[in-house]
């Protein structure tokens, strides 16, 4: 309620709680002076609503029972102390005083005061040590579920434009601090679009160039002319091989790994339109979890991720 940017929605809420509530008093007040018919003179036949189904299965139109009328009362009472005592008439914040935003403040506390001890206990050990130990790697798998699934899918493997964690294939690194860099940090890869650079026949012979780096199928006199091109436009992130740089988190091209996919429509488009942080789609950057988990969780989560390409010894 606190986001009305002014007094007429505030008072909309009200308004229409309180007169759908008094609309539901004023019905029931209505239509509880309806007397059967039978009741009224015994032996008259109670009259229709007029609804008929299959022919002969008429809807009389008796009143409701007198008990399933006191309990639509005692909604209405409960709703109008609910609203008195809790926050639900626009801005007016019931006299309790009570607020979601103080309970889950407290909720909060009450879960980090048993759950910090834990975490700070994993924070001061290796992370390959936790990946070891079978309770961080529960809590790390549901950390995972809960901050990471919807990118690189419950496995873990992976879907166009999201890396999957479970190979040795790592754009920035697949050493335990590096993956922890990414998880508290984030990561902001960004490849520039070259389409108006190489021009169309440009871009076909880099893309020749480019699938041949990793055995793919591909036009050999247009590899061998754009070669040069390569090294002179994409060598600086890639390499001068195509084996990519951790550093600037420029994929290998060289494996059979990719990323966007392999065939010449997705190179093309790639080469073309580059890869953009915008926020949206399958370009969406690695959001930072250093203010959302804290250092704890991350150390758990990165062991987790860590341990999914790699054999953790278990400490006997």
């Amino acid at each position: 309620m606190s986001d009305f940017t002014s007094e007429f929605w505030n008072w909309w809420v009200v308004l229409g709680t309180v007169g759908a509530i008094g609309y539901c008093a004023w019905l029931l007040l209505a239509t509880g002076r309806i007397k059967a018919k039978s009741a009224a003179a015994p032996g008259l036949q109670v009259g229709t609503t007029g609804h008929t189904w299959d022919g002969d299965l008429a809807e009389y139109n008796n009143p409701l029972p007198r008990w399933w009328l006191w309990l639509f009362w005692i909604t209405i009472v409960f709703s109008l102390v609910y609203l008195a005592l809790y926050p639900g008439l626009g801005r007016i914040p019931g006299m309790l005083g009570w607020t979601s935003t103080d309970a889950h403040a407290k909720e909060s506390a009450a879960a980090a005061a048993t759950i910090n001890p834990l975490y700070e206990k994993y924070l001061a050990m290796d992370l390959k040590q936790v990946a070891a130990d079978p309770q961080a790697r529960a809590m790390g798998e549901r950390l995972f579920l809960n901050h990471c699934a919807q990118c690189h899918g419950s496995d873990a493997g992976g879907s166009r434009g999201f890396p999957s964690l479970r190979d040795d294939d790592w754009l920035y690194g697949g050493a335990p601090e590096t993956i922890r860099e990414s998880i508290m940090n984030g990561r902001r890869g960004v490849m520039p679009a070259l389409g108006s650079t190489l021009g169309a026949e440009g871009t076909k012979n880099v893309v020749a160039y480019v699938r041949s780096l990793s055995g793919l199928a591909h036009d050999g006199a247009r590899a061998r002319i754009g070669e040069p091109l390569f090294h002179q436009n994409c060598a600086a992130c890639h390499g001068m091989e195509g084996r990519g740089n951790q550093a600037v988190g420029a994929p290998n091209l060289t494996d059979k790994i990719w990323l966007y996919g392999s065939s010449e429509a997705a190179i093309t488009e790639g080469i073309n339109k580059g890869r953009h942080v915008e926020g949206v789609g399958e370009d969406m950057p690695m959001p930072a979890h250093k203010d959302t988990l804290g250092p704890g969780k991350v150390q758990v989560l990165a062991a987790y991720v860590w341990g999914l390409s790699n054999q953790p010894i278990t400490a006997k």
